[in-house]
């Protein structure tokens, strides 16, 4: 039966006793993790969020009643215990815990919760299936690895608020409940029971908010934000969200990428005690892509995208001279060592490979020791075949991989390969960080089935200076005062210079098709506003989770998320979403359409 606390106060964590303590009382609480029974003496690791404590249960020393009591514990009883620290004799330090030269001799304990036996195992090299860790997420979050992965992220979010604060920025909190906008991914929606057949908008971001706070006079503004979006997941993507999101009045480009440099500086220091050295590398969008085939290029290891576009213009290779004639280009990457690292089987399913990223096929050219290898070889000239070898720097051994077709298809195509590639062959040190930032994005892009341009970033992005010309007669021309932060292939943040005139906004609206009635419409409030005095400002926000897995080290975003939906926007422990009673949903005057297959 379970005992109550009746006065008993926990004196320190389990992993926080010391050799000063050793010969005194400790009060410790916690779960029962390991246990042994030897006959006489009793062996259990007493485990919270800091670590695991031993805890020795004699019957010599305790009442033979408390001894059996002590029997009877089990994995995950939650314990209070009295007792004297003391050191482990020399043969059973263990060097692997933190505590693993004390132990506590328990004189008096309360047992303040029995526990069924767990459905998973509470212990760090778990094998069980990610479902069963997610239903079961308050057992999952016990084990030492998540405890520790949630005490960085709060560290992390800690740096931020210290840093910022320190550099001038006030916290301010903006609405959860607010407008619908057409931009952007699609918008969770809250029905509003006063105001019939009307709805709120989470947020999928602070933005128009923030931007609003600059013209309020808040010059520099924070926030750790909730953010919403209601799009299709990936392993680092989730329908709920934080940002670490700023805002800054009478500043550029520069500044803001100068201020973040810092607090990257101070995160990384604090957090894995690396000097990350500044000024970060800088390159453009245009370069990115085609250096890397992706605007958040990951860069700890080479096999660059090479353009051969210009050797192979006239060779008689159809798959070459049509993708070319049809404004495209033909590009390739070199794997070194790649004919011994790859067999006709394994560059088959590289050929698949790319096709899942809308590429068509994939050449290949063997650079073998007894000579090239190469189906399309007998298309191009020698001159061309060297040219080839000479763009790509390739040497014996050496593995030339080619897509031809449109840009934006090579560039995924290759992209996804790069990383592909330096997986299977162990390429990339998962120990180092490289940390850059991506700039000159493109404004706008063409969305072939809406036939009109979207926005990159978002609407309020604004134009640079020199392109400003170009946003009514070529706005696909345009580039965008939009900066990314990129470590290791993610992008952890992203941000812009924002427009702070209304003649802007409305011309930046009427390239996205908007009508003046429309922008006026959605975004009235914020037009109106910027007719009283609007300071320039940007800013930036970064995806905290993204952050915390970056640091952690996982590759799995539900990892850093404390109960985190699965793909389906599901929470498996919850069962949400589900369905509601019919009175609440006829106070909101909603009908529910039953499915047609229902």
């Amino acid at each position: 039966m379970a005992e109550f606390l009746n006065g008993w106060q926990r004196t320190e964590y389990c992993a926080e006793p010391n050799s000063e303590q050793v010969g005194k009382e400790v009060l410790l609480m916690g779960w029962a993790s390991t246990w042994r029974n030897l006959g006489a003496l009793i062996f259990i690791g007493l485990r919270d969020r800091t670590g695991i404590m031993q805890l020795v249960f004699d019957s010599g020393t305790l009442s033979a009643e408390k001894f059996e009591h002590a029997e009877s514990i089990r994995s995950e009883y939650v314990l209070a215990v009295k007792g004297i620290l003391q050191e482990r004799s020399k043969d059973m330090v263990n060097p692997e815990m933190k505590t693993g030269k004390f132990e506590v001799i328990v004189s008096d304990f309360k047992i303040l919760s029995t526990s069924q036996t767990p459905p998973i195992y509470i212990k760090d090299d778990l094998d069980a299936a990610e479902q069963m860790r997610l239903k079961y997420r308050y057992l999952d979050l016990r084990r030492p690895v998540m405890q520790n992965i949630f005490a960085l992220r709060h560290k992390i979010a800690m740096i931020a608020r210290e840093y910022f604060s320190n550099n001038g920025f006030l916290e301010i909190e903006t609405p959860m409940l607010t407008k619908s906008t057409p931009e952007g991914a699609r918008d969770y929606l809250v029905p509003s029971r006063i105001h019939k057949g009307e709805f709120y908008a989470l947020p999928q971001s602070p933005q128009l908010f923030k931007q609003l706070l600059m013209l309020s006079g808040f010059d520099r503004y924070i926030q750790l934000a909730r953010c919403f979006r209601d799009e299709d997941l990936r392993a680092d993507r989730q329908p709920e969200f934080t940002q670490i999101d700023l805002e800054m009045s009478f500043v550029d480009e520069n500044e803001i990428i100068s201020l973040n440099e810092g607090f990257i500086k101070k995160l990384f220091k604090d957090t894995l005690d690396i000097d990350v050295k500044l000024p970060l590398q800088r390159i453009t969008f245009k370069e990115a892509m085609e250096r890397y085939g992706s605007d958040k290029p990951d860069t700890r290891f080479s096999l660059e995208l090479k353009d051969v576009s210009d050797i192979v213009a006239d060779c008689g290779f159809g798959v070459f001279t049509g993708a070319i004639g049809s404004g495209g280009s033909v590009r390739a990457i070199k794997v070194e060592g790649g004919v011994s690292a790859f067999s006709r089987k394994a560059i088959d399913e590289l050929v698949e490979f790319v096709k899942t990223y809308g590429a068509k096929g994939l050449a290949w050219m063997s650079l073998k020791p007894e000579g090239l290898q190469c189906a399309f070889a007998k298309f191009l000239s020698q001159e061309q075949i060297d040219g080839i070898i000479a763009r790509m720097e390739a040497q014996t051994d050496d593995l030339l991989l080619f897509v031809a077709d449109k840009d934006d298809t090579v560039f995924a195509a290759l992209g996804a390969l790069r990383i592909e590639i330096a997986k299977k062959l162990n390429l990339i040190d998962e120990n180092v960080y490289h940390i850059l930032w991506v700039t000159d994005f493109p404004l706008l892009e063409w969305d072939d089935e809406q036939e009109r341009f979207s926005a990159m970033h978002h609407p309020f992005t604004s134009p640079k200076d020199e392109d400003l010309q170009y946003l009514e007669s070529d706005p696909g021309r345009v580039r965008a005062k939009a900066y990314d932060i990129v470590i290791n292939g993610y992008e952890a943040g992203g941000g812009s210079i924002r427009i702070h005139s209304q003649e802007l906004q409305e011309k930046m609206f009427s390239a996205l098709g908007f009508t003046t009635e429309q922008a006026w419409a959605q975004f009235g409030f914020l037009l109106e506003a910027f007719k009283y005095g609007t300071p320039p400002h940007g800013g930036i926000a970064y995806g905290l989770d993204r952050l915390v897995m970056l640091i952690a080290k996982t590759n799995n975003i539900r990892d850093v998320i404390a109960f985190p939906k699965v793909q389906t926007a599901a929470c498996l422990m919850t069962k949400a979403p589900s369905t509601v009673d019919k009175k609440q949903l006829d106070e909101l005057g909603i009908a529910v359409v039953a499915d047609k297959e229902e």
